[in-house]
């Protein structure tokens, strides 16, 4: 291999960020979820992932409206699709975080899970 293909080919790996789904309770206290959100979404950042983060995607669905919720459930499974890794934060898994879950252990995504303060949890 020539050394331009070996700089291309760093160059690449390099900006390479894998993608990774925030799966976080939302429902309950809105505001504080999504306080939340965005503290995992920056932790994620921080560790060289690009964040994906469905709480913060859709602020103009009402989550009261079942039609609403349904289609923010729909789309969410589009985003995760995208992702490489999932990553599960605190230890309350709601009933849209389990169909996350559920559809993700299907695809075998990987996924990792994480406390509140963003640290790693071995499950």
């Amino acid at each position: 291999m020539g050394k331009s293909t070996k700089r291309v080919m760093k160059e690449k790996q390099q900006a390479f960020k894998p993608m990774v789904y925030i799966c976080a309770p939302y429902r309950g206290d809105v505001a504080k979820n999504i306080e939340d959100a965005i503290r995992y979404a920056e932790f994620a950042y921080q560790q060289g992932n690009v964040p994906i983060t469905p709480h913060l995607f859709f602020p103009f669905l009402n989550e009261e409206k079942e039609e609403h919720r349904q289609d923010a459930l729909a789309m969410d499974m589009i985003l995760l699709g995208k992702c490489q890794e999932v990553w599960v934060f605190g230890s309350e898994i709601t009933e849209g975080m389990a169909k996350e879950l559920e559809v993700s252990k299907r695809r075998k995504q990987p996924i990792r899970y994480f406390s509140k303060e963003c640290g790693e949890v071995h499950v």
